[in-house]
């Protein structure tokens, strides 16, 4: 039986029909917008994707995005929205991948299944206006936290950048870029990036390759002639992707560059005089002089300066207008941040570092802000206001990790590590892919963070030395921004920078057992004062400090980076530290003698996976000199011998008894003789400066010829 509806109700029940029809129209409409969001594929990993779905009139029109296969703006079919339910597929694809999802009640997002052949994934998406909202609604109280944080790490300054689905989300700025004048931090402040700077190196690389000007995996010395290494065939085979992976066979050597006023094509020059400590391709191990290098390489292929590569393919696009490459142009900026040191519980402004020779490596000083729009680029895939700076495969090649790292290491955050990229490290943080990168240079921490999959980038500027506040920012934003309930970072970090710090000074302590005591040098400290000489690492001089008094020392100098010397025992000394200059205090140094008791030369533990480098003792500057060698030359009388010397070129020659040796110069007046081990000449000379005499030493005694008197 049909039950009639009395005519008085048709009227409140066709309201009823239609609101029901407008309201289901209206959760229709929810579904029409930009969509950004990911596939959570198998292992935690994600694949980004970005959706557009319009209403025009009835009909559904709808695009997809998936970069990471080269998908952009790809026509979906099937596409229909019921109510709050969507769904869609992708065409022309293997197993017919296809979605289903439902829009939550406010709106806000879309999520649901996604299948492709067997395969059974979820997906989730955020609209993109308001996935900027609620971002920003988790930042809520983000700056207090940082404020709180930058004073618990005694950091002066810090700056931050949040960059979200490409564009600037946030910027925050706490403390001052200077403790001497107080001046606050702004999001436009200049900081050293330090090793971030090697992404831009990897970027112009990445440039000349897709352009065909090289091959990352093609010899160097097909472009870069001169290029050098103590192992010749390994220098045969090393290419620039081996340059900028940290995989040469060659450990650091830092302070063959560290302070150096010397061109970068000297510096690419001395790698051929380092010891390596590694095969080719085999271990992991941070170098900054192979980055030297890989800039030194773009210069020759280009004609063009590393800057001039930077300024025209990164910077000027990006217009990041006050981003430099050295300390005279940072701080001729009105807003740079300065460098500070803490020893103890005491913050003090240090000077800057130079570092604008290695520039690829490190030099680049720039803003937060400015470094957003470096962030941007990257999530945008190489492209910029909707011009493509650089392919998407080849940004793609950048991201990739080419050389592992610890093997998965998990560290106690969580954090997988999987490895080094082109100028990034990449790894996995409780699912979420990271690329990343930190840089540090005296008085300055910086890190550069990406979430690819996610949208998401962090830049984190802070002008202490050695401060890990950075990264600790970094851990912060992660957990609020991807919604992560990661419980409170700080009172952790800072019981493991109390430990750190508790054991360095237990190690100094201990350091002091392995010393030898009732020891002291084997000759006047006068005796080590002198020049010493090493073909990688350059020239290091010994003087003596407050020498007509009782409390004459001994300096050491690294081409502008000293220590005064503590005596430790026997010949052996240690560099003091020195806040000026970090880099050498607690270096060991050892004096070596030769068989006549003069010191031949130092020895530095300046690397420790190689043998301490031996800086051979400089000769006396007369010894090179042709017009004072021309007073040395002549007959010298020993018995029946008749030694004589004569000056062929720059060099003395040695003729006795029909056979020529020539003296290579040492010490003072000393020559050894080229071929003869142990054997050595002296000149003596008189009151008036004039030679009087020469002493020969041999294994079995020392013998003097006196000098024939001239008529």
């Amino acid at each position: 039986m049909t039950r009639s509806i009395p005519r008085r109700s048709l009227p409140l029940f066709v309201a009823a029909l239609l609101a029901l029809f407008a309201g289901a129209r209206a959760h229709a409409q929810d579904a029409a917008g930009a969509w950004r969001g990911a596939i959570e594929l198998p292992g935690g990993s994600k694949l980004a994707i970005a959706v557009q779905l319009e209403l025009d009139g009835e009909t559904w029109r709808g695009t997809i995005d998936i970069d990471e296969q080269g998908m952009k703006g790809v026509a979906l079919t099937e596409l229909a929205v019921d109510g709050r339910r969507v769904r869609f597929a992708i065409p022309a694809i293997p197993g017919e991948p296809r979605f289903d999802g439902q829009l939550a009640g406010d709106g806000r997002s879309l999520e649901g299944g996604f299948t492709q052949g067997e395969a059974k994934l979820r997906f989730r998406l955020a609209r993109a206006g308001a996935a900027a909202e609620l971002l920003q609604t988790r930042l809520a109280g983000f700056a207090d936290w940082l404020d709180e944080s930058r004073r618990a790490c005694h950091v002066p300054g810090c700056a931050v950048a949040i960059v979200a689905d490409g564009a600037l989300l946030a910027t925050h700025a706490s403390g001052v870029r200077d403790l001497d004048t107080q001046a606050p931090v702004t999001g436009d402040s200049l900081f050293a990036i330090g090793s971030t700077t090697k992404a831009f190196t990897t970027f112009v690389l990445a440039t000349l390759a897709e352009a065909g000007a090289i091959d990352w995996d093609q010899p160097v010395r097909r472009k870069l002639p001169g290029f050098d290494l103590v192992d010749p065939a390994l220098a045969a085979r090393i290419t620039p992707r081996d340059l900028v992976t940290h995989r040469s066979g060659m450990p650091r050597h830092d302070l063959v560059w560290y302070g150096a006023p010397i061109p970068r094509e000297e510096l690419v020059a001395r790698l051929a005089h380092l010891p390596l400590s590694k095969d080719l391709r085999t271990t992991f191990q941070y170098n900054n002089l192979m980055y030297v290098a890989a800039g030194r390489l773009a210069e020759v292929v280009t004609q063009q300066s590393w800057e001039e590569l930077v300024r025209a393919r990164i910077l000027s696009p990006l217009g990041m207008t006050r981003t430099v490459f050295d300390i005279d142009a940072a701080m001729a900026d009105a807003d740079h941040a300065a460098p500070h040191l803490r020893r103890k519980e005491t913050v003090k402004r240090i000077p800057f570092r130079d570092i604008r020779t290695v520039g690829p490596a490190g030099s680049i000083h720039s803003s937060a802000k400015e470094m957003a729009r470096w962030i941007g680029l990257h999530l945008a895939r190489g492209v910029v206001d909707g011009e493509r700076l650089l392919g998407e495969a080849a940004m793609n090649e950048l991201h990739v990790v080419h050389m592992p790292i610890q093997g998965g290491r998990r560290s106690p955050e969580g954090v997988v590590s999987l490895g080094y990229a082109l100028g990034w490290l990449v790894d996995i943080d409780r699912g979420h892919r990271r690329v990343h990168h930190n840089g540090a240079i005296d008085g300055f921490v910086a890190t550069v963070t990406l979430l690819p999959d996610d949208g998401l980038g962090f830049v984190v500027l802070a002008n202490l030395d050695e401060t890990g506040l950075p990264d600790l920012v970094v851990r912060e934003l992660t957990d609020r921004l991807l919604g992560h309930d990661g419980g409170e970072h700080r009172a952790a970090f800072l019981a493991r920078m109390a430990e750190a710090e508790a054991a360095a000074e237990r190690a100094a302590t201990a350091a002091g057992s392995e010393r030898i005591a009732g020891t002291a040098p084997s000759r006047p400290l006068a005796d080590f004062v002198g020049e010493y000489r090493d073909a990688g690492y350059g020239t290091c001089r010994v003087r003596l400090v407050d020498a007509e008094t009782a409390a004459a020392r001994l300096r050491v100098d690294f081409h502008g980076i000293g220590a005064e010397l503590e005596h430790w025992h026997y010949d052996v000394f240690r560099c003091r530290d020195d806040d000026a200059n970090p880099g050498i205090a607690g270096t060991m140094l050892r004096f070596e003698s030769g068989f006549d008791g003069a010191i031949d030369a130092l020895h530095a533990q300046l690397e420790p996976s190689v043998a301490a480098i031996r800086f051979g003792r400089a000769p006396d500057a007369r010894l090179g000199d042709p017009s004072f060698l021309a007073t040395l030359a002549g007959e010298y009388e020993l018995d029946e011998l008749r030694p004589s010397f004569a000056l062929e070129g720059t060099r003395l020659v040695l003729n006795v008894s029909g056979r020529h040796h020539e003296l290579m110069p040492r010490s003072g007046l000393v020559f050894a003789l080229e071929g003869l081990e142990g054997y050595s000449v002296r000149f003596v000379l008189d009151a008036d400066g004039r030679p009087s005499a020469v002493r020969f030493r041999q294994p079995e005694g020392v013998y003097e010829a006196r000098r024939k008197a001239t008529r």
